[in-house]
């Protein structure tokens, strides 16, 4: 099983690993620390902020502490004129500049030897009513993933959702809008990155957003973290939805995902040891795993699902959980 995590977060609790540091650590600094993680495989890499380096070479350096890139994910933080929009920006120029970023960012990627580049298109939206023309902003949103996806047709463009932030509504809010998107992009190199904190507060179940986007497209990244549904907490796996994250896990199991598990937590917002939150993301995913692997055995759950039998189903999975030798 592969496991990636966030990169930023070893930037947490500086002083721990560097007692002597003065500044921020560098992106090495902090991928040196998470190769101290026991059972970390993977890392992602953020476009371009990671990047000051050949990706060759960086995927040496991080092939020679034991890590494998997973994916790169893009970051539009580069012009300032991005915050209003970056595909979707009123501005053709800064539209360009946007999606042609995103295919460096896919070059990038490629010569760093992985296929997979995660959008998050945080910037397109919007924040007040008779702000945006929406069809005309859909468009360019459409417009920009066709272009981006068809640059490099070998490269998996997976779309992460999320109601808002930084805008007040995204174009990409929720698992039916993003699949919207693709079924009119149309190209079979697309897919959606299942964010569990972004799912839970855009008011959706997680298996049951899982199962659509496996019936329509396909999940290319599972995001793992937890939260209190009203924002994007990033807090550790299973510290609030511990059944919700256990059923997603199933069925993105049940679905074929065999992608990393990605954890995107965020102990530097609070100082936590990004080392020790790591390892016990971990293991608690291996743990629910293991969860999964009992309930799979148990013909009792598929018949009380079959009957959804919600009384039944929750007492088969309650006992294997909190049963007395766990």
């Amino acid at each position: 099983m592969r496991f990636a995590t966030r990169l930023n977060s070893f930037a947490s609790a500086a002083h721990l690993a560097w007692p002597d540091q003065k500044g921020k650590p560098s992106m090495m600094q902090m991928a040196q620390r998470a190769a101290s993680v026991d059972g970390l495989t993977d890392l992602d890499l953020n476009y371009p902020d990671h990047v000051n380096a050949d990706p060759r070479q960086i995927a040496r350096e991080l092939g020679d502490i034991g890590l494998s890139i997973n994916g790169f994910a893009m970051r539009y933080y580069t012009n300032p004129a991005f915050k209003l929009g970056a595909f979707t920006n009123p501005d053709a120029a800064v539209r360009r500049e946007a999606i042609d970023l995103t295919k460096k960012g896919i070059d990038a990627a490629r010569e760093a030897g992985t296929s997979l580049m995660t959008l998050w298109l945080g910037q397109d939206g919007f924040d007040y009513a008779f702000q945006a023309d929406y069809d005309t902003i859909w468009q360019h949103e459409i417009d920009g993933i066709r272009e981006v996806a068809t640059h490099d047709p070998d490269c998996q463009i997976s779309l992460e959702y999320k109601p808002n932030e930084p805008r007040s509504y995204s174009l990409m809010p929720d698992a039916a809008t993003t699949l919207l998107a693709i079924k009119e992009v149309g190209l079979p190199n697309l897919g959606v990155t299942l964010d569990f904190a972004h799912v839970l507060y855009a008011d959706e179940q997680p298996a049951f957003a899982a199962a659509l986007i496996a019936r329509h497209s396909k999940v290319l990244g599972v995001h793992l973290n937890d939260g209190y549904s009203k924002r994007d907490d990033g807090l550790m796996v299973g510290a609030v939805h511990t059944l919700q994250t256990i059923e997603m896990l199933r069925q993105v199991r049940k679905d074929g995902y065999a992608g990393a598990i990605y954890f995107d937590t965020f102990p530097d917002m609070t100082g936590l040891d990004p080392v020790r939150e790591c390892e016990t993301n971990i293991a608690t995913v291996k743990r629910m795993f293991a969860v999964v692997d009992a309930l799979d055995r148990d013909n009792g759950l598929s018949a009380a699902i079959e009957r959804q039998d919600a009384v039944e189903a929750n007492a088969i999975v309650q006992n294997l959980m909190l049963r007395r030798d766990a």
